[in-house]
């Protein structure tokens, strides 16, 4: 559908535009410096006028002052889920559609500090999860196998369903049906998995492995030897979007008591080494249908993996977990648990568990959390605070500073020099970014952003494609990021 941005406000809208070449010549000639100032900070905003929301995205000079406006700035966008930066080359917007594929393309930054979206649309698979390794970023579900898998039944087993996009060329592709990316039985208890979360350390990529309960192939596997609870498996189909079930399946774990990941050798997931903890529950944060990232590494090689403890919002005693929110760690150059260091998170913060969690750096964590403790059988309640988590005291200080008029955060928060930038939607005036110093673990208002709400805030550097020689003959003018 043909958007029209009511009152002109935007000067361009995304168009399939050519990679312009710098004007300079391959002997050393003159070369032509961008046009505007340098605004390398890219913001993801939705603007709503006369009940039309569109989406945009505006670049700025600073995220710690100043007014960011959309008129005569930007382009206009089509709805993404995630906005992923990988790395400061490439912004990818992920489309997610509940059970259909989602459009998806990719963006850099123009000579004049202008974004350019590339030449390639992809309908990427359905994804619950997302994640970055080397130059792909890696979307991932779970889903049925081929239907020559199936059972005497008609039962047909799960298997994993990965998409590739690679940035640097620019292409995608998804794995094809092959037994060796089944998820079910994936941990020896019967039970199919989903994976939340990748995290790359070295070759090897670190995926929580989150139990999911019985599939219709899974129930009914060796006369039904895996099911612990017969009274659980469902007589019949119902529930509803990422609730929905089939009559025979045994929805949710059995093993809510239980933490696994999935400890892949390199990027075609197939290899894997699965280890396993009773400290914590699953280690992913959970929305409908979105399975969130818990698993985040250190700078010293240090993997950290949270359980906000889902399970205790499961509305059978048997399916909730007694485990209190928490996290483990990985020792760096080792593939197993260390046994000498936990973190009772819900202790630390008076009952309270967590949505989302970032990794800033320098041993300090992010957390997203819940207004108020998990209930059996209850909806997880509002987010609208945040907290620094320090993993090397076990120390957790929530953040002052935030507005009272708090209304939604940002998909996810841009770290730099040890901050971290969070995109704050208010009732009240303009969103903005507010600036965390997790030192402190205070929040101080940054540039205000004039649209309704904010996406996503992170960086570019301008594309070499445009501006290689421009680099070398004046990188005094051009972003840190890109000297």
């Amino acid at each position: 559908m043909k958007r029209k941005f009511i009152g002109n406000l935007l000067l361009a809208a995304v168009s399939v535009l050519p990679l312009a070449s710098c004007s300079s010549d391959d002997d050393g000639g003159a070369v032509t410096p961008p046009a505007n100032d340098v605004k390398p900070y890219v913001i993801a905003a939705t603007v709503t006028m006369s009940n039309n929301s569109t989406p945009v995205l505006l670049t700025a000079e600073s995220l710690e002052e100043g007014t960011v406006s959309p008129v005569n700035q930007g382009v206009v966008t089509d709805a993404a889920s995630y906005w992923v930066f990988h790395g400061t080359d490439y912004l990818y917007g992920l489309a997610y559609n509940q059970g259909n594929a989602g459009l998806t393309r990719s963006f850099v930054m123009g000579d004049d500090y202008s974004i350019i979206a590339r030449g390639k649309e992809y309908a990427v698979n359905r994804f619950t999860t997302y994640g970055i390794y080397g130059k792909y970023i890696l979307t991932a579900s779970t889903g049925n196998g081929s239907a020559e898998w199936a059972d005497a039944n008609g039962y047909i087993p799960k298997m994993f369903l990965f998409s590739y996009l690679d940035t640097e060329k620019e292409s995608y592709r998804s794995n094809v049906a092959d037994k060796k990316y089944l998820s079910e039985n994936f941990l020896g208890n019967g039970e199919y998995v989903t994976l939340a979360g990748f995290q790359q350390r070295g070759k090897q990529l670190f995926a929580a492995a989150v139990p999911m309960g019985l599939s219709q192939y899974g129930a009914a596997a060796d006369g039904g030897k895996w099911v612990k609870y017969p009274d659980l498996v469902k007589s019949e189909d119902g529930g509803s979007n990422s609730s929905s079930y089939k009559k025979g399946e045994l929805q949710w774990t059995q093993y809510p008591d239980e933490c696994h990941v999935a400890i892949f050798e390199d990027e075609t997931l197939t290899a894997k080494k699965i280890i396993s903890t009773d400290r914590i529950s699953y280690a992913c944060g959970r929305n409908k249908s979105q399975y969130y990232q818990m698993i985040w590494a250190a700078e010293n090689g240090d993997i950290y993996v949270l359980s906000p403890s889902y399970a205790k919002t499961m509305a059978d005693s048997r399916q909730q977990t007694t485990l209190p929110a928490g996290m483990v760690r990985i020792k760096a150059g080792e593939d197993d648990f260390d046994s000498s260091y936990y973190v009772n998170i819900e202790a630390l913060s008076g009952g309270r568990s967590f949505l989302r969690s970032w990794y800033i750096g320098n041993g300090h964590m992010l957390l997203q959390m819940y207004d108020a403790p998990l209930t059996p059988g209850g909806k997880a309640p509002s987010a609208l605070s945040l907290a620094v988590l320090d993993v090397n005291n076990g120390t957790l200080k929530f953040v002052d500073g935030l507005p009272g008029t708090l209304s939604a955060f940002g998909k996810a928060p841009f770290m730099e020099n040890g901050f971290a930038y969070m995109p704050v939607t208010t009732t009240d005036g303009y969103p903005a970014i507010y600036k965390i110093d997790p030192t402190t673990a205070t929040a101080s208002k940054g540039a205000v952003i004039e649209v309704t709400s904010l996406d996503g805030v992170g960086k570019l550097c301008l594309d070499w494609r445009f501006v290689g020689k421009y680099i070398t003959l004046h990188s005094s003018c051009l972003c840190s990021c890109c000297r």
